[in-house]
């Protein structure tokens, strides 16, 4: 669940892709950094996107419980497949739907994007990103309050993508969430079980001892190939994570 109060992604300055044509789109409160390896046009983004929102708010009038809960809920039979994805990977990470909306965007626009026959696609939806690259790419991590963790990155190696990359945090950001992690980090194939997912392992962190605990939770999650949360200097990490220095 997101608030309606606008804060500047300042981690977007940080970007240097070379090869790769940047657009920035907004649509109502979807605000999305989208690179490719071929121009795109922006209108035709943008008709995605609304396309997607559209089934989203759409359902929520006709169930407002797919915006409100914080628990898994069953949705119909014949919802679209934007509204079944969010629904499945709630259910499996234990959070209501709308936990999983970033990732999902992320995901079913990168998905189109592909099917147009672009080779590297990346978007960034508040910290949630869906990545198909052709070579190696570091993501930054941001943790906030430590210096210890300033300039920490994670390796992605192209075989690993597409891949869902979502963050998550109970100090930063407007997302909710009722833990008090700095940063986690979780990696899936598919974004919005890598959104929903990251949503509940920060929900358990309130202080360093939880760290394990949570990270291990996500263990347990078919689907999920790596996780790193941290508190204040304690990093815990699982999986495919392959931690690296960037200069910003």
């Amino acid at each position: 669940m997101k608030s309606n109060k606008y804060q500047r992604r300042f981690y977007r300055d940080w970007v240097k892709e070379k090869g790769l044509y940047l657009l920035r789109i907004t649509v109502k409160e979807t605000d999305l950094e989208v690179l490719t390896d071929e121009p795109v046009d922006k209108e035709f983004i943008k008709g995605i996107i609304q396309h997607y929102r559209r089934d989203i708010e759409s359902y929520i009038n006709k169930d407002n419980r797919f915006q409100t809960a914080l628990k898994p809920i069953e949705v119909e039979l014949r919802a679209r497949p934007i509204i079944k994805a969010m629904a499945r990977a709630a259910k499996k990470a234990g959070v209501g739907p709308m936990a999983a909306v970033a990732g999902a965007i992320a995901g079913f626009l990168g998905k189109d994007l592909l099917k147009t026959g672009l080779k590297e696609v990346i978007i960034e939806n508040g910290g949630d990103i869906f990545l198909a690259t052709r070579k190696t790419r570091n993501i930054a991590v941001y943790s906030g309050r430590s210096r210890l963790w300033r300039g920490l990155g994670l390796r992605i190696k192209a075989q690993d993508s597409p891949l869902g990359i979502c963050t998550s945090s109970g100090t930063i950001g407007h997302s909710l969430s009722f833990g008090r992690a700095d940063s986690v980090v979780i990696l899936a194939k598919d974004p919005c079980l890598a959104d929903a997912v990251v949503t509940a392992i920060a929900n358990r962190i309130a202080s360093p001892e939880d760290l394990k605990g949570a990270v291990n939770f996500s263990r347990s999650i078919s689907g999920i190939s790596g996780a790193l949360a941290i508190l204040k200097n304690n990093l815990v990490g699982w999986g495919k994570i392959e931690i690296v220095r960037i200069v910003h």
